[in-house]
């Protein structure tokens, strides 16, 4: 409104839904302040306006929209686009919309997709049941955190952003069955890592929880859960790469990493996976 500068709105979590608040990112952040009103859309369907500064890139919306939840919801999937990572978004190919989505994706709530999870097919996933292995489900929203380097010296001064996590009844009687049995817990990718260290007893069993974790693991760590762990090939300086060295021991994971440049392995989001048993 009044400066129609174009700016691009990632939508991070619904704050409430009767009052249609949401926490988003705004880029560039400069160009709109509180009380300015956006406008989506060829016919200006959606109308939305800064109610505050939440950080120095951060805002809250309030979307004015009069039909249904139902309606809302339609319009910000028939106008939004999946937001892939910035070194993705140059090869988008129209399949993307799919593929970065994990097959066994349920609840709504993620800003990014939990790679290890994408190299799972449903033809993999009949071999393992085939082959007698056990699977147990868990939520975490992936949050903004996982964009966001490490840039202080000392670790313990991090701080994660809080992700929402759920562990069912189900779940938890899956992973402790396995413990009580002797059975490799694997876990796929560093999403699960962090939600199964978070739910641990001081026992070392699961219980079944709901709630918002800002766990940050890094070297020295022991871990009580799983045993086990498949994961792609993550970025420097990133929390998820200090959690995989913190599991497979810092010089083997840099003798891996090392190995996987040589023979051009390729990191990140549609990057490849390691197995760390």
């Amino acid at each position: 409104e009044k400066t129609g500068a174009e700016i691009e709105i990632f939508l991070l979590r619904e704050l409430n839904r009767e009052l249609r608040l949401w926490d988003v990112l705004v880029d560039p952040a400069r160009k709109i302040r509180i009380g300015n009103k956006l406008y989506f859309g060829d016919d200006d369907l959606l109308v939305a306006e800064v109610i505050d500064n939440t950080t120095s890139r951060g805002r809250t919306l309030r979307f004015l929209f009069d039909g249904s939840y139902e309606e809302f919801k339609e319009a910000l999937f028939r106008m939004g686009e999946t937001p892939l990572p910035r070194w993705v978004r140059e090869k988008v190919e129209p399949e993307d919309a799919e593929r970065y989505q994990t097959i066994f994706a349920r609840h709504e709530g993620a800003v990014a997709a939990p790679t290890a999870g994408m190299h799972f097919s449903k033809h993999l996933m009949k071999r393992m049941e085939i082959r007698g292995i056990d699977r147990a489900f868990v939520t975490l929203h992936v949050g903004l955190g996982n964009f966001r380097t490490v840039d202080v010296e000392d670790l313990s001064k991090h701080k994660m952003d809080s992700e929402q996590y759920i562990v069912t009844d189900e779940a938890a009687e899956a992973v402790n069955a396995a413990k009580r049995e002797g059975r490799k817990v694997v876990s796929i990718g560093t999403t699960v890592m962090r939600t199964l260290e978070t739910v641990v007893s001081t026992h070392g069993m699961i219980k079944p929880m709901e709630g918002w974790t800002n766990k940050f693991i890094f070297c020295p760590y022991e871990f009580s859960v799983p045993n086990a762990l498949v994961t792609n090939f993550h970025l420097p300086y990133s929390t998820q790469l200090m959690m995989v060295a913190a599991f497979g021991g810092y010089e083997c994971v840099m003798n891996a990493y090392k190995a996987a440049r040589e023979e051009g392995y390729r990191f990140g989001t549609y990057g490849d996976a390691m197995l760390i048993l």
